[in-house]
């Protein structure tokens, strides 16, 4: 069946099908840049990085492009209440998520565009849209003709009729129709700005993803991609204004993750109910929220609350124990050794299988714990190091795709392991001389690493994490 993908625009699942073979153009709208981020946002990198983490896993090279908005109403409304530049004020917050994204194991895009750095494009695109008759100015301020697209609504599916303007701020009497929106918009004391054949001015909100993308990707690119609150206005404007400019389809699949939901509430700054990425990283580890954001469809609302975190750090902790060392025995069955490499199988057939139908992360993370309870029994069973080291490696492997940090030890490298194992056998001798006091000295010492022992009828073994 191949790799099927939920497309917004058609409300069905399509066979991923690329414009050019092997190849995955790949846009992604990045944050509005006026305030730290929230896991809002990084629920979307985290979901858009699993896409590509996959299909990079299915051989297709992915030239990913996920923009910074730093020209915005936002934007520039919070730097004159601070009384800074709203540029340097953006340039700030797109450092610490550039930095969140790296904590969150997130792969870095080909390119990130930022509006402020992209103003010949945008201003080549708006010009192109003028002479065409698609859009029109008016003192300074230049709209798109929505009347002058006859397929305008069909992502959204709303009637021209029914909207109102797209755009963020109140209806502009002076603008032909209601739901035309602004392209350009001209200066305004305080407000950065740049020349055009307009006069002074600045980019409109939804121009700026459709220059950087005919700019970094081209007349036509394979997944465009974002949270579904950016459906309408900015996707459907997006397609008006790209296809308008263009003459050509615009993207093949419109790929949107659900919004974060705070104990029922859908998360936003007005509400209150936001956490920052900040926040959430000084109580837990990153691979805590993508295991809250794998265990769930990334179409539908997230609902994020305690009890949420607690079952995702319980499943992390299922993970990491699966990578403990064997303890092999002297008869074990040879039957634990086949069963355990069936279920390598399985579990890597069920995980393809699961990403390859729109990315069932849930799925997938269900067989990564069918190996785990494998790799359990196996190693109770006191299979040799070799069999299981095979089915754990296949485990890491499997959750790396994923983008968990799930590494052998729990992050502890292969030298480190021979000295813990060395300095438990020392422990060992020590108990056994009845030195107790040095033998919990080894031990406390190494669960001040991080290393915690665990002494049972077949002897220590030991954790990280």
């Amino acid at each position: 069946m191949g790799l099927m993908i939920y497309n917004t625009l058609t409300r069905t699942k399509e066979p991923l099908e690329t414009i050019e073979p092997g190849v995955v153009r790949m846009y992604v709208c990045g944050p509005t840049v006026y305030d730290k981020a929230h896991i809002g946002h990084a629920m979307s990198s985290i979901v858009f990085d699993v896409i590509r983490r996959w299909l990079e896993y299915r051989r297709y090279r992915v030239l990913h492009v996920m923009n910074y908005t730093d020209v915005e109403d936002k934007v520039i409304l919070r730097a004159q209440e601070l009384g800074v530049d709203s540029i340097e004020l953006a340039e700030g917050y797109m450092h610490d998520y550039d930095q969140h994204l790296k904590d969150l194991n997130v792969l870095p895009a080909s390119v990130n565009p930022r509006a402020s750095t992209e103003i010949e494009a945008i201003l080549e695109m708006v010009k192109g849209l003028v002479d065409r008759g698609f859009a029109y100015q008016v003192d300074g301020d230049v709209y798109f003709r929505v009347a002058k697209d006859d397929d305008y609504g069909r992502l959204s599916g709303r009637r021209v009729e029914e909207m109102r303007a797209g755009a963020r701020l109140i209806v502009d009497e002076r603008k032909e129709a209601p739901a035309d929106f602004a392209l350009w918009k001209a200066a305004k004391e305080g407000e950065p700005a740049w020349e055009s054949p307009w006069g002074m001015g600045r980019p409109g909100w939804h121009i700026e993803c459709s220059a950087m993308n005919l700019h970094h990707l081209g007349e036509q690119i394979d997944i465009h991609g974002g949270g579904s609150d950016l459906i309408f206005p900015h996707h459907e404007n997006e397609i008006a204004q790209s296809e308008s400019f263009t003459g050509k389809s615009f993207s093949r699949y419109w790929v949107h993750n659900g919004m974060l939901q705070f104990e029922g509430e859908k998360m936003s700054k007005s509400l209150g109910n936001v956490v920052t990425v900040e926040e959430f990283l000084e109580d837990h580890n990153g691979n805590i929220l993508r295991m809250v954001i794998l265990n769930a469809s990334y179409r539908k609302p997230l609902k994020f609350n305690q009890d949420v975190i607690t079952q995702a750090e319980r499943a992390w902790e299922r993970l990491k124990g699966a990578l403990r060392p064997a303890t092999p025995m002297p008869e074990a069955p040879e039957k634990v050794v086949a069963d355990l490499n069936t279920q390598v199988e399985k579990t890597r057939a069920g995980f393809e299988t699961a990403m390859d139908d729109d990315f069932n992360t849930s799925e997938a993370l269900s067989h990564l714990f069918e190996l785990v309870r494998g790799i359990n029994q196996a190693r109770d069973a006191g299979v040799e190091s070799e069999p299981l080291g095979e089915a754990q490696r296949t485990l890491r492997e499997l959750s790396e795709v994923l983008g968990l940090e799930l590494e052998l030890g729990g992050g502890i490298d292969r030298e480190a392991e021979a000295f813990i194992e060395l300095l438990i056998e020392v422990r060992e001798e020590l108990r056994q001389a009845k030195q107790w006091a040095l033998a919990d000295l080894i031990r406390d010492r190494l669960l001040t690493l991080g290393v915690h022992l665990e002494d049972g009828k077949e002897g220590t073994t030991w954790r990280a994490g």
